[in-house]
């Protein structure tokens, strides 16, 4: 009878993800060697070898990667099982995995954090953000409980639920302020500053200033929200934000911030989580903590003090 353990099979899961034993030994919480040796045992209980070692990265073999799957299927089971508990009782307590993308984690995470934390003591909150694909797969397979992205993802096995709708807005360096506000056509002519590639931000800028079909005339990319703002104060060119982004992009930046003509371009964020998830009637819950949160936000931000930061309603 093959006896691996339940700690094992998390272990090379974990190992299968990060293909590297330094990375998967600091995602499950024990030391490189304690792995390494998990990862042996497990090779021996099993009669083959599971992958193949050197200095720089982990490649399963094909008997591991057969394994690896497995351990997928089994790995979920056992964690609906707990779901399973947890959906039983009357209140939100237990282990919630929650992903975000990073251009909401920073703005909309804290009070998020904030109102669980007060109307649900009991959840043990972790966070991963990341970009939506690598988001919706990891809820697909069980590792996050639910996620909030930007809509629709049209994932077949996901519930979206819709929680509130943000505009983009324009920033431009500071002695812009008062020009007249580009035309999405217009903006196709100026040096446009974007995320870099895999951001769903990015895609959505572009859709508004209708660049799919034909290359802009100069693009540049940036990782970060608050990069694309300084490089804008350093008047390298202009580019779009989410408004919840604005008070805290823009505060050390001296750049303007201007809306466009209705129709303004927007995006609609919610949350996703498995249709089978049994943990969907809390999830539901927390969606509307999203939601009174999102709320919150837009009221803090309307009463800031920054006027000099506030958008062009002349636009």
């Amino acid at each position: 009878m093959i006896q691996t353990t339940l700690r094992q099979l998390r272990y090379f899961d974990a190992l299968a993800r990060h293909r590297h034993f330094g990375r998967a030994a600091e995602s499950c919480s024990i030391s490189q060697p304690a792995l390494s040796m998990q990862i042996k045992e497990m090779e021996q209980i099993l009669g083959g070898v599971l992958l193949e070692r050197s200095a720089r990265q982990v490649t399963l073999t094909k008997f591991g990667e057969e394994i690896v799957q497995r351990i997928g299927e089994i790995l979920r089971s056992v964690d609906e099982l707990g779901d399973f508990a947890r959906a039983s009782q009357d209140r939100l307590a237990g282990r919630l995995r929650i992903g975000m993308i990073p251009t909401i984690a920073p703005y909309l995470l804290p009070k998020v954090i904030e109102n669980l934390a007060r109307m649900h003591p009991e959840l043990d909150i972790h966070v991963r953000e990341t970009l939506t694909p690598r988001l919706i797969k990891e809820v697909v397979e069980g590792r996050l409980d639910t996620a909030i992205v930007a809509l629709p993802v049209s994932e077949p096995s996901l519930t979206e639920v819709r929680c509130f709708s943000e505009n983009f807005l324009l920033v431009r360096p500071g002695a812009d302020k008062g020009m007249p506000v580009p035309s999405h056509e217009t903006l196709r002519e100026m040096r446009l500053l974007l995320l870099e590639e895999g951001h769903c931000f990015r895609d959505q800028a572009l859709s508004f200033c209708n660049m799919q079909a034909s290359p802009p005339r100069e693009v540049l990319d940036a990782s970060s929200l608050s990069t694309l703002v300084q490089m804008v104060g350093a008047g390298i060119g202009v580019t779009l934000i989410p408004e919840m982004a604005v008070a805290v992009e823009t505060r050390s930046a001296p750049v303007c911030v201007a809306r466009f003509r209705n129709p303004q371009p927007a995006r609609t964020i919610g949350m996703v989580w498995r249709k089978t998830s049994p943990l969907a009637g809390q999830l539901k819950q927390i969606s509307e903590v999203v939601c009174v949160s999102a709320d919150a936000l837009r009221k803090e931000h309307k009463a800031g003090p920054s006027a000099r930061k506030s958008p062009d309603r002349r636009a």
